[in-house]
């Protein structure tokens, strides 16, 4: 059985009246990368916190490499490398000066400094500008920098707060390529996103709403778990067609993904019937059942 690195136990934090994160229960294995997967607002940042013991929970518990986030915050913060929104470089100072200067925060030793630097600027492909200005760094490279900063004392595990929010696409690909290569080391990863395509990359994911996980499984069974069929089709005018085809028998529910439908159907016994009635309403020009994408699912949860 593999080792659970990451354990929250009815893990809550309300702000006044508002609940944040509400009754958590979260294990995570060394190893894996588990993706907290949800809109802005939904407790993603809050949950991070907590588990980084930058929050205080207003109750239950959780233990990150075996120690409790409510009494043993300092060990935690040993084994940990913590990546915000916003991470916290120094814009005047150079790529390698940054570096550096989070060596000398985690008292990283001096022997081990040099091979670990010229490492990470290689893992990160940041030995090019190692004299630029963080100040002067694209957004994405500017995130493979943070990344470096927070990998500089060599942590089991790994708390990434929207890693690729704002950046673009090439560099967003580059990102994970480096986050897959820290899992070869069993590394743990836990890595929070707004974007539902991202969820494919992680081992297991947590859809995330209002401050609790719906469901939390590999990307695959989570698609699997829909129990209806869902047909995807090719028309014109595809969110004129939405608006007509919401309501017709047999629908539940209507999806538009650019010039594509994803329509939710009763049962699947009904599908030929029901798209033979739509073209009476809609021109379609093609159409195949597919497995339903996460979008998807995670919308049905949370109309449910």
């Amino acid at each position: 059985m593999s080792e659970i690195v990451i354990r929250a136990e009815g893990l809550t934090r309300s702000f006044g009246d508002n609940i944040a994160v509400d009754s958590l229960d979260l294990d995570i294995c060394r190893g894996e990368l588990f993706g907290l997967v949800g809109p802005d607002g939904a407790g993603k940042t809050t949950t991070m916190r907590l588990l980084a013991t930058l929050l205080k929970p207003s109750s239950g518990e959780a233990f990150i490499a075996g120690y409790s986030i409510l009494t043993e915050e300092e060990r935690i913060k040993e084994k940990i490398g913590y990546m915000s929104q916003r991470f916290g470089l120094y814009e005047d100072l150079t790529v390698m000066e940054n570096i550096q200067f989070y060596a000398d925060l985690y008292d990283v030793p001096a022997r081990d400094r040099s091979p670990r630097i010229e490492r990470l600027l290689g893992f990160s492909n940041l030995t090019p500008f190692k004299d630029r200005l963080a100040g002067k760094l694209s957004g994405g490279m500017k995130q493979k920098l943070g990344l470096a900063c927070a990998l500089i004392h060599t942590p089991e595990v790994l708390f990434l707060d929207e890693p690729t929010n704002g950046v673009d696409p090439v560099s967003r690909r580059d990102f994970w390529r480096i986050l897959y290569g820290l899992l070869k080391e069993d590394v743990t990863i836990l890595v929070s996103t707004s974007y539902l395509d991202e969820a494919e990359r992680c081992t297991r994911i947590g859809l995330m709403h209002r401050g609790r996980i719906l469901i939390k499984d590999e990307p695959l069974k989570v698609k699997q778990s829909l129990a209806y069929p869902v047909v995807e089709i090719w028309c014109d005018s595809p969110r004129s067609a939405a608006e007509v085809i919401r309501g017709s028998a047999g629908v539940r529910k209507v999806n538009v993904y650019g010039d594509r439908l994803h329509v939710e159907i009763e049962s699947k016994a009904e599908v030929d019937a029901v798209i033979e009635e739509m073209r009476k309403a809609v021109h379609i020009k093609d159409y195949r059942e597919i497995l339903p994408s996460i979008e998807d699912i995670f919308i049905s949860m949370v109309e449910k």
